[in-house]
């Protein structure tokens, strides 16, 4: 533990009582001058401390920034997150910047997050609002030892987890839309972009990438009706950090079952968690507009379409609404 971590830890176990720079000093073992330049690199990442000739130092509030050691103390996983966590104030996309750390070798569990994104991304390219503080942006790493046809099973893992994380934390109307966005009252709250690399017929890695609204108070016109955030659905401002710690354990948890049980346990509470089963639907694919009733979503988490003629059709990607 480096000795600012030591400071921040003493002050956290005597959180708004006094400490004295001398008492610090004593206990972490540095000059009471080195204390406060560590006071101060703490107050810039968010820490509310207060200080007093005469009083010394008293911690009145911990950081609301999604900073490594925050989103660490107090995880309940094995893995996720207790590896490497890369963070950023800004960045272009946490995705791209996660696949880079891939490439180079990260191992699975290692984290991606970012105060804010430039370029952040959804499906098909488009454009992710991403302001500063208000979301929570995170790539996670994953090397799983499936063929790429399994690939689409992650995403529909991933909203599961998505989901699960807002009720377990929150009283909101959660819905998946197939295959990756999260609803609530009918508005998205959260999407999901999972890209991979592979090497002959194995997966090298998967990146999963979540951008979730938390505090947005308002959005860009152009999405104003489609969006939503914790903040406008219960209006009250939310943890990002108890929401990524959240996040990281209900993953590490479904992603133990897909590997040592399957995907049919994660695909029955995905359906319970769309009920799209025997809804009409348009689907807009890239070449053609397909009207019909779900059938299913069948065991590689593509959905099964019977259009206005009978036919069933096997559907690997699209947007889809409901008629």
């Amino acid at each position: 533990m480096s000795t600012r971590d030591q400071l921040l830890a003493y002050l956290k176990e005597r959180k708004g009582e006094w400490i004295s720079g001398e008492s610090l000093s004593n206990k972490i073992a540095v000059s009471r001058a080195a204390i406060w330049k560590h006071i101060c690199t703490l107050r810039n990442e968010g820490y509310h401390i207060e200080s007093s000739t005469k009083k010394g130092y008293s911690l009145q509030k911990v950081s609301e920034m999604l900073l490594p050691r925050e989103i660490r103390d107090g995880l309940e996983t094995k893995v996720f997150g207790k590896r490497d966590i890369v963070y950023f104030k800004e960045t272009d996309s946490t995705n791209t910047r996660a696949k880079e750390l891939a490439t180079q070798g990260a191992p699975e569990g290692t984290l991606v997050v970012s105060e804010a994104q430039t370029e952040g991304r959804g499906r098909k390219g488009r454009d992710w609002f991403s302001p500063p503080g208000s979301g929570v942006y995170v790539s996670l790493i994953l090397r799983p030892t499936v063929p790429p046809s399994e690939a689409p099973k992650i995403t529909l893992l991933t909203a599961v987890v998505t989901a699960e994380t807002l009720l377990s934390l929150m009283q909101l109307r959660v819905r998946i839309k197939w295959p990756n966005d999260i609803l609530v009252n009918g508005k998205k709250i959260a999407g999901i972009l999972t890209e991979m690399s592979t090497d002959m017929d194995a997966i090298d890695y998967v990146v999963v990438g979540l951008g979730l609204n938390v505090d947005t108070a308002r959005f860009p016109h152009d999405i104003r009706e489609k969006a939503t955030s914790i903040f406008i659905e219960t209006g009250t401002h939310f943890s990002r950090v108890k929401l990524i710690k959240a996040y990281l354990k209900w993953y590490e948890q479904y992603y133990q079952i897909f590997k040592g049980i399957g995907f049919d346990p994660i695909l029955k509470r995905w359906k319970e968690l769309a009920d799209i089963i025997g809804k009409r639907i348009v689907v807009e694919m890239i070449d053609q507009t397909l009207t019909g009733e779900v059938q299913d979503i069948d065991s590689d988490g593509f959905l099964v379409l019977r259009d206005e003629e009978g036919k069933s059709i096997r559907i690997v990607s699209g947007d889809i609404t409901l008629r």
